[in-house]
């Protein structure tokens, strides 16, 4: 390893990541009180229950200054310099930006989520006619503009200083503007820690759950038993493929594996589509964005001071979506920031808002709208799978009452394995970069050990069930990650401002010459 381009911040997040890993398979007996599941949940239930108002006004404030960048006089700076040309297609950097940032989780709670909400709704009666357009209406508001304005907003930001000021591509960097040159010492490295830190346990919990997944349909389809052993030859599997693809870089593994992604998901999408009840599907996205877009100003924050039942229900969908994303933002965002030099901020913005926004909603229509339909109109018991195994076996337990579902179901299975590998290499690329001071092309070495870590972490905490205090532990660093945030968000209208009066001084420049 090339000792020289590590930073401290690699160390320093290294050494915390395997002494969490260690934690988390310390048995019960040992600390009955103190074990990584206990401690993180009870500090996870203390924020959710005293800033749950916090999360939903920062998610929505992120998207409220998306829009605002779209229209303002910003929008046609470009991120990079002024004759950077983007570098990928629109349809390969949509593939791209699809795939680091929900692809594995669309697939997981496509079908899950809406059948959740169906059952236990947000408000109302379960399983009436109300409940079903709550389920949906609720499963596009978790999925759709506001994840992505929080990802859009840092994802700017990182590729603006990055591309057009030539910073270092850190995430403490962006703060130079409010802080000056006391951000690149203790407080620079604490921020870029728990950054790493999010990054790590984050994608690690979403390996884990892959891993679910793909043993859950291989079990589900072709009768083989769901144990442990399964699931670690999963995780072996794909840590080779990830590994293999991350060692070719950015411009063959993942831009194919993308692409890839983008083919068998549509492909996956039509399927069922058309094999499933079309015009039901149809109806219920039609009326459900209506609705939604309708609805998208009270759902964005609602909180039932009045209510303490709802409140659980907010808490632990709403709520917990709105951290996890924030969590994921400094991972996603990096990895969108990298790919989208020479766009102009509104060709920027609107696209990563729109696109996976609009692809979404689809796919909850037919995924979540096929799950209802069998269970409202045909009596299918689908919950029955969900309750006995668990939600990994929702999309499997719907395919099965499809025309070629055995079919469908293997081009599921084919589909979350490539989103897991572009998911975990995608993250290997962010952590080699932020662990090497911003390096656009960190050394092999580097996405090596971050590889390992990441999928050592995922197979270990498989083993001990362990995988949701992994989860709740990055949803933890999103809290003071949300305040970074906040900071960026003033910083970048700080750095546009003066973007703009250089750009008003070159022009009048031009025009006296």
């Amino acid at each position: 390893m090339n000792m020289k381009k590590v930073t401290r911040v690699f160390y320093i997040s290294a050494i915390i990541s395997i002494l969490f890993i260690i934690w988390g398979i310390i048995p019960d007996s040992i600390l009955p009180q103190a074990n990584l599941d206990n401690v993180t949940t009870v500090v996870q239930t203390f924020l959710v229950d005293k800033f749950g108002w916090f999360y939903l006004i920062s998610a929505t404030g992120f998207l409220i200054f998306a829009i605002y960048l779209i229209f303002s006089k910003y929008g046609n700076i470009k991120l990079g310099k002024p004759n950077d040309e983007p570098e990928y297609s629109y349809l390969t950097w949509f593939a791209m930006l699809f795939s680091a940032g929900m692809g594995i989780g669309l697939v997981f709670w496509g079908a899950g989520e809406p059948l959740s909400h169906f059952h236990t709704p947000p408000y109302g009666d379960a399983e009436t006619n109300e409940a079903a357009k709550a389920a949906m209406q609720y499963s596009f508001f978790h999925w759709g503009v506001h994840p992505w304005a929080i990802y859009a907003t840092l994802a700017l930001a990182l590729a603006f200083f990055k591309f057009r000021k030539q910073s270092s591509g850190l995430v403490s960097d962006i703060l130079q503007p409010l802080f000056g040159e006391k951000i690149k010492g203790k407080w620079g490295t604490l921020i870029n820690t728990i950054v790493v830190f999010a990054t790590v346990f984050g994608v690690a919990t979403s390996l884990g759950f892959g891993a679910i997944q793909i043993s859950g349909g291989l079990s589900f389809v072709f009768g083989i038993n769901q144990t442990f052993a399964l699931q670690l030859s999963i995780i072996l599997i794909v840590t080779v493929l990830y590994l293999l693809s991350a060692m070719t870089g950015l411009n063959k593994g993942i831009k194919y594996l993308s692409n890839t992604n983008i083919v068998l998901a549509i492909a996956l999408m039509l399927l069922l589509l058309f094999l499933g009840p079309t015009k039901f599907i149809l109806n219920l996205f039609t009326t459900t964005f209506g609705s939604y877009v309708q609805n998208l100003p009270s759902m964005s924050l609602r909180m039932t001071p009045f209510d303490p039942e709802n409140s659980t229900w907010i808490k632990d969908w709403t709520i917990f979506y709105w951290a996890w994303w924030l969590a994921w933002s400094p991972f996603v965002g990096t990895f969108i920031a990298r790919v989208s030099r020479g766009r102009t901020v509104k060709e920027f913005v609107l696209g990563v808002l729109l696109v996976p926004t609009i692809f979404g909603t689809l796919w909850f229509s037919v995924f979540g709208g096929s799950a209802i339909n069998l269970e409202f109109f045909q009596g299918v018991d689908i919950m029955q799978h969900v309750d006995a195994i668990g939600e990994e076996v929702a999309l499997f337990a719907v395919l099965e009452h499809i025309p070629f579902g055995t079919f469908i179901a293997i081009i599921a299975i084919l589909l979350i394995s490539t989103f897991f590998i572009t998911s975990a290499d995608s993250a290997t690329f962010v952590l080699g970069m932020q662990t090497t001071g911003g390096s656009l092309y960190p050394a092999n070495s580097v996405k090596f050990a971050w590889g390992l870590i990441q999928s050592g972490a995922a197979a270990v905490l498989l083993w001990q069930g362990g995988l949701n205090a992994l989860q709740t532990a990055s949803i933890i660093a999103a809290f003071p990650f949300t305040i970074i945030m906040i900071l960026i968000v003033f910083s970048l209208i700080k750095a546009f401002r003066e973007e703009a009066k250089h750009i008003n001084v070159k022009r009048k420049r031009a025009k006296q010459d």
